[in-house]
């Protein structure tokens, strides 16, 4: 913890003593226990949230405390407010990173030894490699250097897993355990739970659980929901493209990923380019195959206009086997997809007869499908990516930016074709083939587009990137097909029937690719492959709909997050349900495979509901005796509890258990909310819409997500590898569990990243200790405090602060605005106790008042700091009971004309302080030979305030005229030019000297607009809601001792005998003349006159 000295930390040590103490209380009586009601709930009567169950891999951070919190906060809401709260919590085991992760362990201990010993290995490594060196004449390796390069490439720029399980704080004697997998169950869920305990988690322990098949209750869950889906036709096998990992073996799903979340295979078209005989010296050992150069589009409707092929002069590229006859040049990264979707002589590996660079391509003749030229030549070009597509390019200069000046360049450009050793007639016969009409560009819109854009060189990528993005969309959604079989028909009619038939005909093939470059948790990168597996046919058109309707309804608390959903419903298709490695649920019919990660977690939350009833206290389901055996769960059972299946007669439960299950379910069903990460929208979340909708009556049907975005510490990213990082525990032995909740809140609420600052937990410790001593010091003189109904204008104004504050704070904490909540039920409560405080001056605080204040800012601020509030409760208030289901506090109605007098107040205070100190400098500056400031001040100062509690004159006029022209539906005005022709007609308008009055009404009505519209139409009244007179004289004391005045008068500016007393002061009154709200002070020192 930032901290000055002990004392901060002994603050921090009495928050962490009194969390344990109160966590002793809860846990005695069993606080959190959630119960259903004897009949089925009201609305508001029950709140079940949950959050998305976090993988056991490692200790859960603040990343998950922050989204957990937004959870937390709610259920606590709702607990206080007198709901029947259910927050369970399970964790989630599932899929491949700790199977992967223990793989890995198990490798490292292999190869380093147990305990490894990396620094010995990476030694040799460095001395071999100055042995290689020396044998080739090179340099010394710098052993340093050599150290931190073999680190790196044996960890693929990671921790060793070994150095990892350290960081969890393992002994080595203990790590190596984990090269079981399930150890990792065993391990970290119990920690996980501690962790949460000591966070405050107002949680239903009794219901947690962990998931795979090491729990036979949730493996039959999964397994009754997987054969439900498959019933119903939503769980099909299919041969489809799919993110794959090659290492593991097996589909690699958003959830196994370590980069490229979200990633999809992007389909292009391969366009068979056949290389033309005789082939060169390179090519001999192709010799008697059909050798093509192959390259992917994403346009294969342009291909009648190609002029030649592009290659990348450095590029690296290989002729690999397709079949026995057919050999393709491209990447051997392209080859490594393409052996993955059965275009490999050798299935899922890449069989390459000579290794080439695209030098050794440049020249070559071409046969390409559909082109207008029968011969084109692959050419350089030096813009070409070879981590996308093929690295073979099909260039058709009429409509791609890039081709046409490419190909410009070769032909004005002699010496660029002669360093790449380009002959003329490769190039310069080659003219643009017009193939597509689009409207405004015609029919060679890449160069007319390039010569609107003064594009001069291909190296021009940016103006390039502006005129690709100018023609490519307008030639799919308005461009016209000139040429070919579909001439006359609309590009994006024509472009699938062309695809089709190139693909028919032999001259294409179809390939994918990832979109993007995905690398899975295993460390290897990933590819498309071709998988005949079980897939959940998200997408359907009937089941899409009732995902749609289930979606419409539901409270999404913010925009952004609906367009989330709406995006992913529109795109989200099959999703292949079946891994063969890792941990989880057999699939039920082929054992061979696995549920994934993100198909078992899908309706769990249902789950929640019985699993107290099944498991015993016990996550695992099987560490203890059991009153109901995971094989009585049949189909039959679950289709009973939560699909109003009929009675299973065959079970051999009592009927009272099963009767007690489908209460449960029937009660605490539909969950309320569902908190988490907006990187989870794409996936866990719709797929859990989808779902329900699937298997549940629509009156199951989720009815909330409240998604937020990803946490920084102090204004950075949260990362492990900068040490900006802090796990749960960490953040509670740092600031204590309420100031960490406390900054949590205070971190923000929307879908934008939030941010934990340490300062502010810091604080917190400072202001909630402090609190707890305040209250200790007024309650041990409370027979010093004032007796008797609360009387003084002080008081009136501190109750209603507090009505304002329980009644803005329940808004906040509804719309769960967690930050705004803090500061309306927290920051702004104490602001207003301390201004009371202060106004009371030597009458003292009434007694009732400050224990209600005390009895309200504790409850208020019980679901940040529950902790903290249930030691005041009991320790300090002496209350009855626990204060986190003590109910929301009573609360009149808020008075906004006190409030708005109150500020009235507040705010004149502070314009006499400003006068004062003007006046007094302005004596100064004017008699050099006076007394100083600080002498004048000792003087005994009688203020003298000048109220002037009506708008008159041209004002008054200016703001009836306003009062006419505002519509109070819309909240706005008419036009200015109706306004200033009412303001001419106007008394003030018929006057001779309106010219000069003109330039005061003009600023005067602006500002009353602008108030009107922020405020609401009573800033057009003429006068304020109250009287300034009555509420000056009501605090004539107040204003004394904040100004430092022997006395004080409170005086009307219309009265001619109050002006008099000014003195030869009085032309203030008119430099400064006073109006409603904006009174004007006068002070008068002992030798004024």
């Amino acid at each position: 913890m930032a901290a000055d000295g002990a004392k901060s930390f002994a603050r921090r040590d009495r928050l962490l003593e009194i969390e344990q103490k109160v966590r002793g209380w809860w846990d005695e009586k069993d606080v959190f226990r959630a119960e259903p009601g004897k009949k089925p709930p009201e609305p508001d009567e029950k709140f079940f949230g949950n959050f998305p169950f976090p993988y056991m891999n490692g200790i859960l951070h603040l990343g998950h405390a922050f989204s957990l919190s937004k959870l937390e906060f709610a259920a606590s809401y709702h607990r206080l407010r007198g709901a029947n709260v259910l927050l369970p919590f399970a964790f989630h085991c599932t899929g491949m990173p700790i199977k992967a992760s223990a793989d890995k362990l198990r490798r490292e201990i292999e190869q380093f030894g147990d305990p490894p010993d990396f620094a010995r290995e990476m030694e040799e490594q460095v001395e071999s490699q100055q042995e290689t060196d020396d044998a080739h004449g090179s340099a010394p390796v710098d052993k340093f250097k050599g150290k931190k390069s073999k680190a790196a490439s044996k960890s693929g720029g990671q921790m060793f897993q070994w150095e990892i399980m350290r960081s969890f704080g393992l002994s080595d004697s203990e790590i190596s355990k984990f090269q079981d997998p399930y150890e990792w169950l065993r391990f970290f869920p119990p920690l996980a739970m501690e962790d949460l305990k000591a966070f405050g988690l107002g949680c239903d322990w009794r219901r947690t659980f962990v998931t795979t098949d090491i729990n036979p209750y949730f493996d039959s869950f999964v397994q009754w929901q997987m054969r439900k889906l498959k019933s119903m036709g939503k769980i099909v096998k299919d041969l489809r493209y799919t993110i794959y990992s090659p290492l593991d073996g097996q589909p690699c799903a958003d959830h196994d990923r370590a980069s490229g979340e979200g990633v999809q295979p992007q389909e292009y078209t391969l366009i068979k380019m056949e290389v033309l005989p005789p082939l060169p010296a390179k090519l001999g050992r192709l010799e008697g195959k059909k050798v093509f150069l192959a390259a992917a589009t994403l346009r294969p409707e342009t291909m009648y206009g190609q002029t030649n092929a592009w290659v990348l002069p450095d590029g690296k590229y290989g002729a690999f086997e397709i079949n026995e006859t057919d050999v393709f040049i491209l990447t051997e990264r392209a080859a490594l997809n393409l052996a993955y979707q059965n275009f490999s002589r050798f299935p899922q590996k890449p069989s390459c007869l000579v290794e080439l660079a695209g030098y050794d391509l440049i020249g070559l003749g071409l046969k390409s499908p559909l082109s207008f030229n029968e011969v084109i030549y692959a050419l350089p070009m030096l813009t070409i990516l070879t981590d996308k597509g093929t690295g073979i390019v099909t260039s058709v200069p009429s409509d791609a930016p890039d081709d046409y000046m490419a190909l410009h360049d070769l032909k004005v450009k002699p010496a660029f074709r002669a360093k790449y050793g380009v002959k003329d007639e490769w190039v310069m016969p080659f003219d643009i083939v017009p193939i597509i009409d689009i409207p405004e560009y015609g029919d060679r819109a890449a160069e007319k587009v390039c010569m609107d854009l003064k594009i001069k060189s291909q190296n021009e990528k940016e103006k390039l990137a502006e005129a690709k993005r100018l023609t490519y969309l307008r030639g799919f959604t308005e461009g016209t097909m000139l040429v070919g079989e579909f001439a006359g028909r609309k590009v994006q009619e024509a472009k699938p029937l062309i695809r089709a038939k190139l693909i028919e005909i032999g001259e294409a093939v179809m390939y994918s690719e990832p979109e993007k470059r995905v690398v899975s948790r295993s460390g290897d990168e990933c590819v498309v492959a071709l998988t005949d597996q079980w897939y959940i046919t998200y997408g359907e058109e009937e089941w899409k709909k009732l995902a749609e309707e289930c979606l419409s309804d539901m409270n999404l608390y913010c925009d952004e997050t609906r367009h989330g959903f709406e995006h992913t419903l529109s795109w989200l298709n099959q999703w292949a349900c079946s891994r063969s490695f890792g941990l989880g649920t057999r699939i039920p019919w082929d054992k061979d495979f696995l549920v994934e990660s993100l198909s078992d977690s899908t309706i769990y939350m249902a789950y929640y509901t019985v699993a107290h009833l099944l498991h015993n206290d016990d996550m695992y389901g099987t560490n203890k005796p059991h009153p109901i055996q995971s094989e009585q769960m049949t189909d039959e059972v679950w289709d009973f509890i939560i699909c109003g299946g009929p009675y299973p007669k065959s079970s051999t439960i009592p009927s009272s258990t099963l009767d007690k299950m489908k209460q449960e379910f029937e009660y605490w069903y539909p969950f309320d909310l569902r908190v988490s990460g907006k990187d989870l929208i794409q996936n866990h979340l719709t797929f859990s819409i989808y779902n329900h909708t699937a298997i549940m009556a629509k009156h199951h049907w989720p009815r909330g997500f409240r998604c937020n975005g990803h946490i920084m510490l102090n204004s950075e990213k949260m990362s492990k590898s900068t040490g900006n990082f802090r796990t749960i525990r960490q953040a509670i032995e740092e600031f204590s569990a309420d100031a960490t909740r406390f900054s949590l809140a205070d971190a923000g609420d929307g879908v934008d990243d939030a941010n934990f600052v340490f300062e502010t937990s810091n604080a917190a410790i400072l202001r909630l200790t402090k609190e707890i001593s305040w209250m200790e010091e007024v309650l041990a003189a409370e027979s010093s405090l004032r007796t008797g109904p609360p009387s003084t204008y002080a008081d009136q104004v501190f109750a209603n602060e507090m009505n304002i504050a329980v009644r803005m704070t329940e808004k906040n904490y509804r719309e769960y605005m967690f930050r705004e909540a803090l500061k309306t039920g927290f920051y702004d409560l104490q602001a207003a106790r301390d201004e009371y405080r202060f106004s009371c001056g030597s009458g003292g605080m009434n007694r009732d008042l400050i224990w209600h204040f005390m009895d309200v800012q504790t409850r208020l601020i019980t679901p940040i700091c529950p902790h903290y509030a249930e030691y005041v409760w009991r320790e300090l208030l002496r209350k009855d009971g626990f204060v986190v289901n003590a109910g929301w506090p009573t609360a009149g109605s808020p008075d906004l004309t006190l409030k708005a007098a109150n500020k009235y107040l507040q705010d004149s205070i502070v314009l006499m302080r400003k006068l004062l100190q003007k006046q007094l400098l302005g004596s100064k500056k004017g008699n050099k030979k006076g007394p100083p400031v600080a002498t004048l001040t000792q003087d005994k100062i009688t203020g003298l305030i000048y109220v002037n509690e009506e708008f008159e004159g041209w004002k008054a006029e200016c703001l009836r005229i306003l009062q006419r022209k505002f519509d109070h539906k819309t909240c706005a005005f008419a036009p200015d030019g109706e306004i200033m022709e009412a303001l001419k007609n106007s008394s003030v308008g018929q006057a001779t000297n309106f010219k000069q009055t003109q330039k005061l009404c003009m600023p005067f009505l602006r500002f009353k607009k602008d108030e009107a519209i922020a405020i609401g139409p009573q800033a057009l009244d003429l006068r304020l809601p109250f009287g300034e007179i009555e509420v000056l004289q009501e605090n004539l004391d107040l204003i004394k001792r904040q100004i430092g005045l022997e006395a004080v008068e409170v005086l009307s500016v219309a009265d001619p005998n109050a002006i008099a007393k000014a003195g030869s002061y009085a032309s203030l009154l008119n430099q400064n003349p006073p109006s409603p709200g904006n009174p004007t002070a006068i002070f008068l020192t002992g030798n004024s006159s």
